[in-house]
C-alpha cells in the first residue's frame, strides 16, 4: 500500500465514502466488510487497478445483479479529480438500477473577497476533494407492492414479474426417522466400536449420533377457472418463481374442471419457455369450477405420493364452485387429515369489505389452517415469512409442553 495515502489517511477516507456510497445505492455493506477490506488490502498493491478492483468487488458485492452497479459507481469514484462536483444518481425503476452521472459547477469565488478561516456549514474546504453526494429518485416500487395485481398495467406487470423472481422462499425443516454423527444423545454403537478398535477393543471414546433434518415437502393446487383470470398470469409466474426458488421438488397442479400436475413442465431457466409448455399442457383454461372433484382426483391419483413426509399444501382459489357441497366437504377433510399444513390463499382476501359468502369457501374454511391473501407482491413477501415461521411455531409449542411437564 502506498505509505503517503496511508500516513496521511486520505485513502482510508476515501475507501468509507466509497463504501457509504454502496450502500445508499442498494448494496449490503456493512462495517464489518469494510474492515474485511481494509485487512485484505495490506496484501494487495493498491498502485495495480485490476487488483485493487477485484479485491473492492470480491469482498463488497454478494449479489450477481449488483455487478454492474458496482462497476459504474467504481469507474466514478476512483477517477482523476474534476472540476465541480460529481452527482450520482440512482434510478429505481422495475427492479433495474442504474447511476447517471451530472456535473455541477460550484458557483465562482471573488477575487476581491478573501476566504474565511472558519467555513460555514455547509461550504466545502478549498483544500478538501469534490464533494460526492448520492441523490435516490422516486420509486415507484413501494406502490406496486401494494397494488392488486388486477389492476397492473403492462410496464408494472413486467416490473411485478421482475420483483417476484427475487423472492427468497425458504420452508421450514421437518425431522426424519435417520440420524447423522453428531453431538446427540444417541450412540452410534457401529462407529464407536471402529473408533476404539485402536485400544484393543476396550471402549474409551463414544460416538454419538443425532436427528437428521430435510426441507418439507411442498404441494400446490392452483385454481385457474374463469373467476380467476385475472389474476393466472401473474399466477403462473407465482408459481414458477416458487419451484425456482426452493432446493427441493415443488409438486404443482392446475384445475379448473379438471386436474392437470405441471411439475415438469415449470422446470427449467426459461421462465417464458416453461410457461409455453404450461399453457399447451393445460386444456381446461378459464373453465367451471369443480374444487371437490378436483380434490378428489388429487386425493386418491397423487396423495399418497406427495403427501408423504409432513407436506404443506398451498390451495389458491377464490372459492367460486360449482360443483358438489358434500364432495368438497369430504375431500377438504382428507386432505388436511393426510397433510402436515393446508394453506388457502385467496386473491380477494385483499379486498376492503371482503367476507367468504360463497359456499365453496364457506365449506371448505373449516379444514383451512391459514387463510392469506394472494393479490399483491407484499402478499407474497407475507406469505414466505409465514412459511419460515410454521416449524418455529411447532418448536414454541414443544418447548412450552416440555416446561409444562
Amino acid at each position: 500500500m502506498n505509505s503517503t495515502e496511508t500516513s496521511s489517511g486520505q485513502f482510508l477516507h476515501n475507501l468509507i465514502l466509497f463504501g457509504r456510497l454502496l450502500r445508499g445505492l442498494g448494496l449490503d455493506v456493512n462495517p464489518g466488510r469494510m474492515m474485511d477490506l481494509v485487512h485484505a488490502l495490506r496484501f494487495v498493491e493498491i498502485g495495480n487497478k485490476s487488483d485493487f478492483y477485484h479485491t473492492v468487488r470480491s469482498l463488497l458485492v454478494h449479489r450477481h445483479e449488483d455487478v454492474p452497479l458496482f462497476d459504474q459507481a467504481f469507474d466514478m469514484f476512483w477517477q482523476k479529480p474534476m472540476e465541480g462536483w460529481t452527482t450520482l444518481d440512482l434510478s429505481v425503476f422495475g427492479g433495474k438500477r442504474r447511476v447517471r452521472r451530472a456535473r455541477i459547477t460550484p458557483p465562482p469565488v471573488r477575487e476581491e473577497a478573501a476566504p474565511p478561516e472558519d467555513n460555514q456549514a455547509g461550504s466545502p474546504p478549498a483544500d478538501q476533494p469534490p464533494v460526492l453526494q448520492v441523490t435516490l429518485t422516486y420509486s415507484d416500487r413501494e406502490i406496486l407492492r401494494h397494488k392488486d395485481f388486477a389492476d397492473l398495467t403492462g410496464d408494472e406487470l413486467a416490473a411485478i414479474k421482475h420483483l417476484m423472481a427475487n423472492l427468497v422462499w425458504r420452508l421450514g425443516e421437518r425431522r426424519t426417522r435417520r440420524r447423522k454423527p453428531g453431538p446427540g444423545e444417541g450412540v452410534d454403537l457401529r462407529r464407536t466400536l471402529r473408533r476404539n478398535f485402536k485400544y484393543g477393543g476396550e471402549v474409551l471414546e463414544w460416538a454419538h449420533r443425532e436427528p437428521k433434518f430435510k426441507p418439507r415437502p411442498l404441494v400446490i393446487l392452483a385454481d385457474v377457472s374463469g373467476s380467476m383470470e385475472r389474476y393466472t398470469r401473474l399466477l403462473l409466474h407465482f408459481l414458477y418463481s416458487l419451484a425456482e426458488g426452493l432446493d427441493q421438488v415443488v409438486e404443482t397442479f392446475l384445475f379448473s374442471t379438471r386436474l392437470t400436475r405441471i411439475t415438469r413442465q415449470l422446470r427449467g431457466r426459461d421462465a417464458d419457455q416453461a410457461l409455453r409448455k404450461v399453457s399447451r399442457a393445460v386444456s381446461d383454461w378459464s373453465g367451471g369450477t369443480r374444487i371437490g372433484e378436483a380434490l378428489k382426483t388429487f386425493n386418491f391419483g397423487w396423495g399418497r405420493r406427495v403427501l408423504g413426509r409432513g407436506a404443506v399444501v398451498l390451495l389458491i382459489s377464490d372459492g367460486w364452485d360449482c360443483g358438489d357441497v358434500s364432495l368438497l366437504h369430504e375431500e377438504m377433510a382428507r386432505l388436511q387429515r393426510n397433510c402436515y399444513r393446508l394453506v388457502w390463499l385467496n386473491p380477494l382476501l385483499g379486498s376492503p369489505g371482503y367476507e367468504p359468502l360463497t359456499r365453496g369457501m364457506q365449506t371448505a374454511l373449516p379444514f383451512v389452517d391459514d387463510f392469506l391473501p394472494i393479490h399483491s407482491l407484499s402478499s407474497l413477501e407475507d406469505l414466505a415469512e409465514h412459511l419460515v415461521r410454521l416449524d418455529e411455531r411447532r418448536l414454541a409449542r414443544r418447548q412450552r409442553r416440555a416446561i409444562a411437564a
